[in-house]
């Protein structure tokens, strides 16, 4: 009996789990769109890792404060958290937070203008291996309380921080391509599934996961992956890629040093510098590899917005070789040799970056030109290029000894000149055309099309075969030539009609003011109850007193001339004046 009673027991006591366990709700978090708009919202649009690491500081101390699950008042008391404690969403929220939280503390890190020395490094990787910690905590919570979609987004993250520990740590390479691939299956797998937003973010995470798994490849030696070709698997933009970008800037760099030990002198015009310095030879390498992202086969197909990062990145590169050339200079000390080639490699790297800077311009004013944009805009962006150009031409002409390839450039120098001035001209005719001032205009054009015939004109005596700019040249004189001749139809038009407008005007001008709309105001209606605001579907000024007021006729006192004040003779008046009484010492001194 006894035996009978107590499997009895031990049978209800399952039942009764059973039945808690069916009762008790699963927690659904969508991991992946909770993240993701967090990190949008709070700095990492823009890269700014402080400003979401802050973001989730505060956000923890809420949730903390909310659940009243804080760490005592005084003494700190660590409260560790189960998959007991775990009674609302709340508590999975903290732990996600946390790790948040540190990675985003490594990541700042990560983020160091000269990169992370020795002892941040050691922190950094510190602050990954906690974010893991937390990661694999909430992959565990989320498999206990979580529904099944939210357990596989757990622990797709915490493969993820995981492959991000091991990808710092240069080691344990098929691990971390394990971890990633992991990540990258489940999210294929939920991005199948669900709304169409969390289908864009599962796919654009599966993207961003790609050039780190390709990276553990090629780091294995399982891919045919050369270093070069790097760089054109990180092209993406995400919080994902970032420490990917770290680690293949670091790789590029290297072989970068590696390829400079080769690279002895730089060719501009004829002339061959030496080449020095490694830091110099690397900066130049560098941007020399980003010009041929801008003139190779791929350069068309590339959109505008790249094509100006581009741009950026060569002017840093050169900037870079420069600062590097003047540092030299100051430490070259009497070596007049030494100096010359400096001066030499500092004027060639000068006129590169400035032929860039005005490939940069053209390219902005393309970009102008494609959209709906004042022509004061166009004329400012000309300013630049003709700017650009007369220093350039200095430049180049600064020598003593000048060689023809010298003298060939400058006088292309001179003719593009001539070619943005007449494009300034015609834009700035459009601005006074647009403002109504047909004489400004008309004389603009007509100076703009002598200034793109004089620029034809030099084409053909210089024998230069461009034929893009010949033919913007005879776009630009045609266009000049019409725009003239509407100007001066329009003005002659606005001539012929000025004095019918005029008498039309001068005829409806009134004293009184009854030209105008008859309106009632509130201060003329105070005895009746009517709105002084009007219908509150439409925008209409409420209608309360005229201001300024009207002008009234008002009496004036009359104006009188005393013409009769000049003849009136008035009586004399001395005999009331007081006399002055004189003494006998007065009198002595007469």
């Amino acid at each position: 009996m006894g035996k009978e009673s107590q499997t009895s027991a031990m049978e209800i006591d399952d039942s009764k789990s059973i039945i808690s366990d069916q009762i008790t709700p699963k927690f659904s978090i969508n991991v992946l769109q909770l993240l993701k708009s967090a990190q949008m919202q709070h700095g990492l649009r823009h890269g700014d890792y402080t400003r979401y690491r802050r973001y989730c500081t505060a956000r923890l101390r809420r949730l903390y404060k909310s659940l009243k699950f804080t760490h005592g008042r005084g003494k700190y008391t660590k409260r560790a958290i189960t998959d007991s404690t775990v009674t609302e969403v709340r508590f999975l929220h903290l732990v996600l937070y946390t790790a948040e939280r540190a990675w985003s503390h490594a990541m700042e890190k990560r983020q160091l203008p000269d990169g992370p020395n020795a002892r941040q490094r050691i922190y950094l990787i510190d602050r990954l291996r906690k974010a893991v910690k937390w990661a694999t905590l909430f992959s565990q919570l989320c498999a206990i309380k979580g529904d099944s979609r939210t357990s596989l987004e757990a622990e797709a993250y915490a493969s993820y921080m995981k492959g991000n520990l091991l990808f710092e740590q240069d080691q344990n390479w098929d691990t971390a391509l394990m971890n990633f691939k992991s990540a990258r299956a489940v999210y294929e797998e939920l991005g199948k599934y669900g709304n169409l937003e969390n289908q864009v973010l599962c796919r654009e995470r599966v993207e961003e996961l790609e050039p780190s798994i390709r990276y553990c490849l090629h780091k294995i030696g399982e891919s045919n992956l050369q270093t070069s070709d790097l760089l054109h698997i990180g092209e993406m933009e995400g919080p994902a890629l970032d420490l990917f970008k770290a680690k293949l800037e670091a790789v590029m760099a290297e072989a970068r040093s590696q390829q400079a030990a080769s690279m002895t002198e730089f060719h501009w015009l004829g002339h061959r510098f030496p080449i020095s310095n490694a830091k110099t030879r690397v900066s130049i390498l560098k941007a020399q590899e980003l010009e041929k992202d801008l003139h190779g086969p791929a350069a068309e197909s590339l959109p505008a917005e790249k094509r100006l990062v581009i741009f950026d990145k060569i002017f840093t590169a050169y900037q870079e070789a420069r600062s590097c050339i003047r540092n030299d200079l100051v430490t070259a000390g009497n070596a007049e040799n030494v100096k010359d080639e400096l001066n030499g490699l500092d004027k060639a790297v000068s006129a590169v970056l400035g032929q860039r800077t005005m490939e940069r311009n053209q390219l902005l004013i393309s970009i102008a030109k494609s959209k709906v944009t004042k022509p004061e805009e166009l004329v400012r962006l000309y300013d630049l290029l003709l700017q650009n150009t007369a220093d350039l031409s200095d430049l180049v002409s600064s020598g003593r000894d000048r060689r023809p390839e010298e003298v060939a450039f400058s006088e292309e120098c001179e003719l593009r000149s001539f070619a943005f001035r007449a494009e300034r001209c015609f834009y700035l005719a459009k601005s006074y055309s647009l403002a109504g001032k047909r004489i400004e205009a008309y004389a603009l054009y007509c100076r703009a099309h002598s200034l793109a015939d004089n620029a034809l004109q030099k084409l053909q005596t210089l024998n230069n075969n461009d034929p893009i700019m010949i033919k913007e040249l005879k776009k630009l004189s045609d266009n000049c030539r019409s725009n003239s001749c509407i100007e001066h139809a329009t003005g002659i038009m606005e001539e012929e009609k000025a004095p019918e407008n005029l008498s039309k005007k001068i005829s409806t001008i009134s004293l009184t003011g009854a030209d105008k709309k008859l309106e009632v105001f509130l201060i003329e209606k105070l005895d009746t109850y009517r709105s002084a605001v009007g219908d509150s579907n439409t925008k209409s000024v409420p209608r309360i007193e005229a201001f300024p007021p009207a002008f009234q006729a008002i009496p004036r006192n009359p104006i009188v001339l005393d013409l009769a004040y000049n003849f009136i003779e008035f009586p004399s008046l001395e005999n009331r004046m007081k006399k002055d009484k004189k003494g006998f010492i007065s009198r002595l001194w007469r």
